[in-house]
């Protein structure tokens, strides 16, 4: 039987009966059995000891084949046709089993000479900015770079090579090229997912009998993702992925993995063709990735049609046919759910890497002289697989993805290129904070020179038509590939069906700070009560631009009292968060007046900044007072109590109530007789931006900023009635404006200048007021003994600083004086009769904006100026006039005024204005 089954022919016995014939020859077939069984027992029994090492995967599936031959069952031994056919099937050798790709083409070669010139412009503009910006190197530069995986260190990478074939007959052509690699792989896997071409593609790997060729195979078509599935599998250092058409020349493993171990590529994807993304077209739209003649369609590299071959290495959008990365990155990939499973991997691949690794893609260059060096041996197979993608349905798809990836931070060559920037940006979490945002990005977007885009989390959160409906917008936006409303889809990634906060935090964080990079808003605007996990998604995506990109969180109320952010410079809109207010209640016995004060401040708005208050109070505070100041609850910052123990004064109660803490700390200064507007806070933070924090302005003169507009020129002895509204009107009869003349009843004291103060009333300081040795010409301040402000108004009056002033109609202020019995007012030193309606004004109790000229504030050139004794003067004018007097505490030249240290306040030298 063993013969018959080997092929053989039996000779009859004319020695032994055909019954004993029989029975010897099944004790003989039998005790070879036995002995071929015991061999294998025992190749299996070394094999599986705990001292054998199996790293090395010893093949011993010779064995295994000779004991298959030898069980099989008896239906196929007493075939013969059949044992011999399988016989026949385990000695296959590559040669009769592979099959070789026809390619009847030459190479297709344009002599469009419009299209040659806008690629090969493009690609030329492409390596210029990579050169400058990151650097590119030849492929000798490459391998000369220092690698983990060096020959001379004698580390050898693990490389699991993955090939997925369907029909192409390419399948022989690489595992040739593979086992002829100068760095030998670890595995190469074959896949056949849902090809007809299954049992050829089987045969010829078991052709190659090779242990470290694997042949892994499914009925069902898992498409292109399915191979990055098979590689999560991996224990090796490093993953292949090649498309069937892509046949490598012998030296790119070992190319491939000394890249890949190079400092500046290890967190990589690299390749050996790849694609650029379409740029921003004169329309502000983005064309089809395969818009014809058009140089804003992007670029395919290399592309032979074109003549653009790689002589440095090229960072990509995408790359295609090939991927060499290490085994960690390829977890990346699943991170999100694609946009579909039908097409697209190789884009999905290179944005996830991106978003959530920073890594990049890039396609390598060739020596061209050395096609081993190639990763695409036979480019025309490549070329063929191109132009599977001239289908409609396909491209329509592949174009949606790549939107849908530049729009959720996706930062494409384009974007590196082309550096946006925009004034804000908006994100919205759900619809009811796309409605309360909407009069904010409506009015930026309405704002000549001004522009400001939305972001919305998407999804079941917020979907992007929902959030159309609500702005006013049509729904079309959310498809049209022009930059004006982003989708995230949160919802629509794991988060839908997780209670988990880590979905929505990661998504937002990724994609938003991939945005801001590209389109570097100064302000990213939310409101102050979204998701706290989404809060602080937005805080870590604005921390990361290098270009300061600030987040704004509103509370929902003071939105629309907010509508005059969209009025300020780019250059201010970053320092929104930088001032920080102190306010310096001045108090000692007035309740009833303090009451009347606290209740003004609380119902101010304060956009969702943090403002401090402290009460001073001095020694003899009555106990009303204490107790009101002990139970007052401030919701906009830290309370603090401060209590003298020895009666201070007036003029120390105030000049001692507040020091500035850094040079973004103003100070609010209010006596309790005082009482503010709701929109007092509004004024500050609007002029500070405008005129202190905007780079592009210089205003080194403004010490402070009023809250109140005077009805008398206070330094005259005849203290006469007058009226800004009257007085400037040729200008504008609403216009803010500088004046020397510092306030007392409501303003905001600049740190530097109040440094500069103390020093100079420390140096100045003397109880008789006529030893005082600044006397300003006419002024009524000389005669001044009780008075802070004496030697406020002497200081800026030497050095040319001013104040800014509002002035509205009836001289309706942000701030008004009630006049009421004090340290001051009815005081017995003091012999000046005060008309209440002198000095009590309205306050204002509206939005402002629309009163100012061309309702914002105006330029800093544009503000008239006036001196001590309200005259129309120049800044300079008025440093002249100090200078000329000559008093302060350096002498200076007749056109030189004292600089002083900024943090010390000390005097320094002189300086010519």
């Amino acid at each position: 039987m063993l013969s018959d089954y080997m092929g053989g022919k039996t000779k009859p016995s004319t020695r032994a009966s055909p019954k004993a014939a029989t029975s010897s020859r099944l004790v003989t077939v039998l005790t070879c059995l036995q002995f071929a069984f015991a061999v294998y027992a025992t190749f299996l029994l070394y094999f599986m000891s705990p001292s054998v090492d199996l790293r090395g995967k010893p093949d011993f599936s010779w064995a295994t084949r000779i004991w298959k031959q030898f069980t099989l069952t008896p239906h196929v031994i007493n075939h013969y046709q059949e044992s011999n056919a399988l016989v026949k099937e385990y000695s296959l050798i590559p040669s009769q089993v592979c099959e070789q790709e026809k390619i009847d083409f030459v190479q297709k070669k344009s002599t469009d000479a419009v299209m040659i010139k806008l690629k090969t412009e493009l690609y030329q503009q492409v390596l210029d900015f990579q050169k400058a910006k990151i650097g590119t190197e030849t492929l000798s530069e490459l391998m000369s770079m220092k690698s983990k995986w060096d020959n001379t260190n004698n580390k050898i990478p693990k490389v699991t090579v993955i090939l997925n074939h369907f029909k192409r007959k390419t399948l022989c052509a690489q595992i040739d090229s593979l086992l002829h690699q100068t760095l030998p792989f670890h595995h190469v896997w074959v896949l056949s997912f849902g090809s007809p071409n299954e049992q050829s593609l089987k045969r010829i790997v078991e052709s190659y009998n090779n242990s470290k060729i694997s042949f892994i195979s499914s009925s069902y078509d898992f498409k292109y993702y399915g191979r990055f599935q098979m590689a999560l599998q991996t224990e090796a250092d490093l993953v292949y992925i090649l498309d069937d058409d892509m046949i490598p020349g012998t030296k790119m493993l070992q190319i491939l993995s000394h890249v890949a171990g190079t400092e500046k590529y290890k967190n990589s994807v690299l390749g050996s063709i790849g694609r650029i993304l379409p740029f921003r077209q004169k329309d502000f739209t983005f064309p089809s990735y395969r818009k014809f003649r058009s140089k804003e369609a992007g670029l395919y590299l290399p592309d032979p049609a074109y003549d653009i071959t790689l002589d440095r290495v090229v960072q990509v959008d995408f790359l295609s046919s090939s991927w060499f990365l290490s085994a960690e990155l390829v977890k990346t990939l699943f991170i999100e759910t694609p946009f579909t499973f039908m097409t697209g991997e190789d884009l999905h691949l290179s944005y996830q890497l991106q978003k959530y690794r920073n890594a990049g893609s890039f396609v390598l260059p060739v020596d061209p002289k050395d096609k081993e060096t190639w990763g695409d041996s036979e480019h025309r197979l490549a070329y063929v697989a191109e132009t599977t993608v001239i289908f409609k349905d396909i491209v329509q798809v592949r174009d949606d993805q790549w939107w849908k990836a530049l729009s959720n931070g996706y930062i494409t060559q384009w974007a590196a290129m082309n550096p946006q920037k925009i004034d804000a940006l908006f994100y919205a979490h759900s619809i009811e904070e796309v409605k309360t945002l909407s009069p904010l990005l409506e009015k930026f977007r309405t704002t000549v020179g001004k522009k400001a885009y939305i972001v919305v989390s998407g999804g079941g959160f917020c979907p992007c038509e929902e959030a159309a409906v609500a702005l006013k917008w049509p729904k079309s936006v959310c498809k049209e590939r022009r930059f004006k409303i982003f989708d995230l889809g949160i919802g629509a990634i794991s988060a839908a069906v997780s209670d988990s906060e880590v979905p929505v935090f990661q998504g937002v964080y990724a994609s938003m700070k991939g945005l801001i990079k590209i389109h570097n808003p100064s302000v990213v605007i939310a409101v102050s009560d979204i998701e706290s996990n989404v809060k602080k998604a937005l805080k870590m995506a604005a921390e990361t631009n290098l270009n300061s990109s600030t987040l704004v969180l509103l509370p929902r109320s003071t939105v629309p009292k907010a509508l005059w952010m969209a009025d300020l410079r780019p250059t201010a809109l970053p320092n929104w968060n930088r001032m920080r207010l102190s306010i310096s209640i001045i108090t000692q016995n007035r309740v009833n007046s303090l009451t009347r004060l606290l209740k003004s401040l609380s119902n101010a708005y304060y956009l969702g900044d943090e403002v401090a208050i402290t009460f001073n109070m001095d020694s003899k505070v009555d106990e009303a007072t204490l107790k009101l100041a002990n139970s007052f609850e401030w919701a906009h910052g830290p309370k603090i109590l401060r209590r003298r123990i020895i009666q201070g004064g007036l003029i120390r109660a105030v000049s001692e109530s507040w020091y500035p803490s850094s040079d973004d700390n103003f100070g609010l200064l209010l006596e309790d007789d005082i009482e503010v507007s709701p929109y007092y806070y509004l004024w500050i933070k609007n002029a500070l931006l405008s005129y202190h924090y905007d780079p592009q302005v210089s205003l080194p003169e403004l010490a402070s900023i009023s809250l109140y507009t005077p009805r008398l020129v206070e330094v005259v002895k005849e203290r006469p009635k007058w009226n800004a509204t009257e007085f400037f009107k040729g200008i504008h009869p609403n216009t803010p404006y500088l004046h020397q003349l510092p306030c007392s009843w409501g303003a905001v004291f600049f740190p530097k200048q109040w440094r500069e103060f103390y020093v100079y009333m420390n140096t100045r300081f003397t109880e008789d007021a006529k030893q005082n040795p600044v006397q300003i010409p006419k002024s009524r301040t000389n005669g001044w003994q009780a008075s802070w402000k004496k030697f406020l108004i002497d200081m800026m009056y030497l050095r040319g600083y001013v104040s800014l002033y509002p002035n509205f109609p009836n001289q309706a202020s942000f701030s008004t004086n009630h006049m009421e019995p004090g340290a001051h007012i009815s005081a017995k030193d003091n012999v000046v009769k005060h008309d209440k309606s002198d000095f009590e004004v309205p306050l204002l109790g509206r939005d402002f904006r629309d009163l100012l000229p061309n309702g914002k504030l105006p330029p800093v050139g544009k503000l008239p100026a006036l001196n001590l004794f309200n005259q129309a003067v120049s800044l300079k004018g008025l440093k002249a006039a100090g200078a000329k007097l000559g008093q302060d505490v350096l002498e200076c030249g007749a056109a030189e005024v004292v600089v002083v240290d900024r943090e010390t306040g000390l005097a320094s030298h002189c300086a010519k204005f």
